[in-house]
């Protein structure tokens, strides 16, 4: 109960986790707002939201694009007042070499997995602060933990996250804004099919791993709750979450498991 009546903005909300927690969050009746580049599935999940809650705005925006975010996120503080939750959880995956990819690649993957985070965080800070209370959720990934092969930029922008958002949250301390950071693994999304090769393209494949995946209604619900509770972090999936523990505890068992891996 929590976020009932609360205003919630989720990015990459038309499909996916973002799509899971904004309909999770509808069912709890919050005051939902809702953002992702694809206006036609994001108005698709904004009327399943209204079937649960009152209130969904739709906002369609490009987080590559750094200009147009930080505009958005002003014009959207500006006319809906103060945000009580925001879910960064829009995103780009990656699936290329290191050495065949080009900066301009390197540099999207960042400004929408990093940057676009950063942005839309700082502009609804000062009404939190105002506040004195508020929930920032920024998903990470558990290539945030540790590089993976065919993901450099995409592992790049998920460490930067944690570096970032840790910080970010003794800062906060003094002013009651709870901070949670979330490292899903394997859940069944699209974000396979998304990803960027070496040349702009798209993938469009879905990982094995990625296809027996946890649900995104699943890894919402497990997501949420670690907000509510004001969790700093959360590792979402199955038994390949043990790599991250394996890599704390005995790393040179976990770069020989690593190096294994196929790159061709």
């Amino acid at each position: 109960m929590l976020f009932k009546d609360k205003l919630c903005w989720v990015t990459g909300a038309s499909s996916g986790i973002g799509e899971a927690i904004a309909m999770e969050l509808a069912r709890c009746g919050a005051k939902l707002i809702i953002s992702s580049s694809n206006k036609d599935k994001l108005q698709r999940v904004q009327q399943n939201c209204l079937k649960h809650t009152s209130q969904c705005e739709a906002i369609p925006f490009d987080l590559s694009n750094p200009t147009e975010v930080e505009s958005v996120a002003k014009q959207t503080v500006a006319k809906f007042g103060p945000i009580f939750l925001l879910v960064n959880n829009g995103g780009i995956s990656q699936r290329a070499l290191a050495h065949e990819t080009s900066v301009e690649i390197d540099r999207k993957i960042m400004e929408i997995d990093y940057f676009s985070y950063v942005i839309l965080t700082k502009t609804v800070l000062p009404g939190m602060i105002e506040a004195n209370q508020g929930f920032i959720a920024a998903t990470s990934s558990i290539s945030g933990k540790f590089g993976f092969p065919l993901r450099s930029a995409y592992a790049a922008a998920k460490h930067a996250i944690q570096g970032f958002f840790e910080t970010l949250r003794i800062e906060l301390k003094p002013y009651n804004i709870s901070i949670t950071i979330a490292y899903p693994g394997r859940v069944n999304t699209n974000i396979s099919l998304n990803a960027i090769l070496k040349d702009g393209r798209a993938h469009g494949k879905m990982d094995d791993g990625q296809a027996g995946g946890m649900s995104a209604e699943r890894c919402a619900k497990i997501y949420l709750k670690a907000i509510a509770k004001g969790k700093p972090e959360v590792l979402i999936g199955g038994k390949e979450l043990l790599m991250v523990h394996v890599k704390r505890l005995f790393p040179s068992i976990f770069f020989k498991v690593i190096n294994k891996i196929n790159t061709t």
